[in-house]
């Protein structure tokens, strides 16, 4: 049977859940999750996060592309701080050069939507 884990439905695992007191929620507006290490930051970027709730504790499962950075590195450093896939993203989709797509991410702080929409109104 499809979509049957053990027997049990997905709408009847969640019902289950609920019973329990457990909650699932979806973040899906995230553009970057910043892991701060002592000597450096690992970034994740266009991240998928699940967060469970039981009993008060929150979990996160977090799924994206990731690139790691020192601690304290200057934007410049590392392509203005902006994934350089989150760079092209934007002038591809503006249509404008590398130095305005990291103009527009600045002002936007680093949302790629908003920033390809400020490129194109």
């Amino acid at each position: 049977m499809a979509g049957m884990r053990g027997g049990i439905s997905p709408r009847q695992m969640q019902q289950a859940m609920k019973k329990m007191g457990i909650t699932n929620e979806v973040i899906s507006d995230a553009t970057e999750v910043v892991i701060r290490l002592p000597d450096k930051e690992i970034v994740i970027t266009s991240p998928s996060i699940n967060v469970m709730t039981m009993k008060g504790q929150r979990s996160f499962q977090i799924d994206g592309e990731s690139f790691e950075r020192p601690l304290g590195s200057a934007p410049s450093e590392q392509g203005h701080g902006f994934p350089e896939d989150d760079i092209t993203m934007v002038m591809e989709q503006a249509g404008c050069d590398r130095e305005k797509a990291v103009e527009a991410l600045s002002s936007c702080d680093g949302n790629i939507a908003e920033a390809i929409v400020k490129l194109m109104g």
